[in-house]
C-alpha cells in the first residue's frame, strides 16, 4: 500500500473525537518542528519560526513566519467535529439492563448507529494529587451497542420509521450488574477522579479501502477529517513563500460554530492580528493580500439516486476535488475565488469539479461564511465528493484525497497580490 494512503488511514483511525483529532494534528506538527504557543503567554515570534496554538483542546491554528516581510496570509479552514451522540452528565439508566443517557450532537443519520460495536472517547477533567487536569480518554474496546427492534415487533421499519433519540438510541452497556462500572472504567483510563466530561460515542469500525481497485476510502467522520488531513499534509509539505501559511481547524461546525473555539469565535482573528503586532506588520495591508480556503466535503452524484443532484454540477467520486457554489452565499465561492482555485489546479496538474445543490432542494452550509464574518478576506469553498454524509460510515475517493493534498501543497507554496480592479494574482 502507498505510504501516503496508509498515513491517511492512520490519521482517520486515531481521531475518535474532536479532541483526539487535534491531538493527532499536534503530534504531526511537533514532529515537523512546530512549537506550541499559549494564548495567555507573551509570544516571541521569529522569522523562519513554526508555531501552533490550541483553544479548548478541540481547535488548533498553525502558522509559519517567513524569513522576510510577509505579503499576506494564505489560510485554510476545516472542522474537527462530527455528528455523534454525547453522553449526558448523569448518564446511567438502570433496571434489568444498564443503558446510557445520550443526546444528539449535530444532524446524523440515526439508524446507522444501530447494531454495531461502539465505544466512548473524548475529554475528562480529573482531580489528581497535582491538581485539576484535562485528559483524553479513548476506551479501546467494543463496549456498547444500540440494538434495533426485530422486524416482527416493528413491521414498519422498512417503510419510513421515525426514530426517537430518547427511546430508540440509548446504548446498552450491560445487565443490572454493570451499574457504576463505566465511571470506574473512565477514572482508571484517566487516572483520576472525574469532575467533568465531554464524552461521545464512536463507531469501532476503522477505515477500509473498497472497490475493485480499492479506489474508495470508507471510514467514520470523513466529513471533515479527510479535508483536515489533506490541509494538514499540504501545509506541512509546502514550500516557503512571501505569504504566511495558516492552518485553522475549528470545533463545533456541526452545531453552528457558535462557541469559544468555533469558527464563529475570535480565535482566527485574534491569532492573525497578534502575528501582525508581534512582527510589526500592518494588519490591514496583510489582510488585503490574504485568501482563505474553506475545506469541507460535498455530496457526490449518488449511483442509486442521481435525481437528487443538479444535472450539470454533480461531482463524481474519483474525478477530482470540487468547488462548491451557492447563490445564497452559504458557500463563499464567487467568480474570482473559483478562478484562483482553477488556476492552482492547473499548476498542480489535477482535475477539479463543481458542486451546486439542485435548485429546489435545500443544501447545507459550512464554516467559510462564518469565518469571513470575523476575518473578511476573499474565500472559496472546496471539498471532496462523498456518499452518506453524516452516516456513521462514509465513502469518498482515495485519488480525490491525494489530489487535494497536491492542491493544498501548491496553494500553501504561493502568495497573493491584489490589483486595483479586484482581481488577484498568484505569485
Amino acid at each position: 500500500m502507498d505510504i501516503r494512503i496508509q498515513e491517511m488511514r492512520n490519521f482517520l483511525d486515531s481521531a475518535h473525537s474532536t479532541y483526539h483529532t487535534v491531538a493527532a494534528v499536534v503530534w504531526e506538527l511537533e514532529d515537523a518542528g512546530y512549537q506550541p504557543l499559549h494564548e495567555g503567554d507573551d509570544w516571541n515570534l521569529l522569522p523562519g519560526g513554526k508555531y501552533y496554538v490550541t483553544r479548548g483542546g478541540s481547535s488548533v491554528i498553525a502558522f509559519r513566519i517567513p524569513g522576510y516581510l510577509a505579503s499576506g496570509f494564505m489560510i485554510s479552514a476545516g472542522h474537527t467535529d462530527r455528528p455523534a451522540f454525547k453522553i449526558k452528565e448523569n448518564y446511567e439508566l438502570t433496571g434489568k439492563y444498564t443503558r446510557l443517557a445520550v443526546e444528539r450532537y449535530g444532524g446524523m443519520i440515526m439508524s446507522t448507529w444501530m447494531d454495531r460495536p461502539l465505544s466512548v472517547a473524548g475529554r475528562v477533567v480529573v482531580q489528581t494529587p497535582e491538581g485539576v487536569e484535562s485528559r483524553l480518554v479513548d476506551i479501546d474496546r467494543d463496549l456498547l451497542i444500540i440494538p434495533s427492534m426485530a422486524i416482527h415487533m416493528n413491521r414498519e421499519v422498512n417503510e419510513g420509521y421515525r426514530w426517537n433519540p430518547a427511546v430508540d438510541m440509548l446504548p446498552l452497556l450491560g445487565g443490572s450488574n454493570a451499574q457504576g462500572k463505566l465511571e470506574t472504567l473512565i477514572e482508571n483510563e484517566a487516572d483520576g477522579k472525574v469532575l467533568g466530561h465531554d464524552l461521545y460515542l464512536y463507531v469501532r469500525q476503522g477505515s477500509s479501502l473498497v472497490g475493485m481497485d480499492e479506489e474508495y476510502i470508507c471510514a467514520p467522520a470523513l466529513d471533515d477529517l479527510l479535508c483536515d488531513w489533506c490541509c494538514l499534509r499540504g501545509f506541512l509539505d509546502s514550500k516557503d513563500s512571501a505569504a504566511v501559511p495558516v492552518l485553522c481547524l475549528f470545533d463545533n461546525e456541526e452545531v453552528g460554530s457558535r462557541s469559544f473555539q468555533g469558527a464563529g469565535s475570535d480565535f482566527m482573528e485574534s491569532v492573525l492580528l497578534r502575528i501582525c503586532r508581534k512582527m510589526q506588520w500592518d494588519a490591514d495591508r496583510m489582510l488585503s493580500q490574504s485568501f482563505m480556503v474553506s475545506a469541507d466535503n460535498g455530496h457526490a452524484l449518488h449511483p442509486n439516486h442521481p435525481e437528487f443532484a443538479d444535472a450539470n454540477n454533480a461531482p463524481v467520486i474519483g474525478e477530482g476535488m470540487l468547488i462548491k457554489y451557492s447563490a445564497s452565499m452559504t458557500y463563499t465561492t464567487d467568480g474570482i475565488t473559483s478562478a484562483i482555485v482553477r488556476r492552482i489546479c492547473d499548476m498542480a496538474h489535477i482535475p477539479v469539479q463543481t458542486y451546486c445543490n439542485r435548485a429546489d432542494l435545500r443544501g447545507g452550509s459550512t464554516l467559510g461564511n462564518i469565518s469571513i464574518g470575523k476575518v473578511s478576506v476573499p474565500s472559496v469553498d472546496i471539498g471532496l465528493p462523498q456518499f452518506a454524509m453524516h452516516s456513521t460510515y462514509e465513502t469518498a475517493g482515495v485519488g480525490d484525497a491525494m489530489d487535494m493534498v497536491e492542491f493544498m501543497t501548491t496553494y500553501y507554496s504561493l502568495s497573493l497580490e491584489s490589483t486595483a480592479d479586484g482581481v488577484y494574482r498568484l505569485i
